[in-house]
């Protein structure tokens, strides 16, 4: 009889793990969609038509995140 629980118990348990992880690969998916719909931007610091330098002579930038949009499709006549 105790064996006839344990099986029970198993085949009410084994769907809910499964639907947890499917949870967690959703998510995970989700998160990496976030991270390609921004994009990393770099401008040089540029004064009186000069880049600015640092102390080692390498250029100074404004970096900045940038959503990145998707482009619509039209369809031409």
């Amino acid at each position: 009889m105790k064996n006839v629980i344990f099986v029970a118990g198993l085949i009410f348990c084994v769907p809910a793990l499964a639907a947890d992880s499917h949870s967690a690969d959703v998510a995970r998916a989700e998160a990496a969609k976030a991270q390609k719909q921004t994009k990393k931007v770099c401008v040089d610091i540029v004064k009186d038509g000069q880049p600015v330098k640092d102390a080692k002579g390498v250029t100074k930038q404004n970096c900045k995140e940038v959503k990145q949009h998707k482009k619509l499709e039209v369809e031409k006549k």
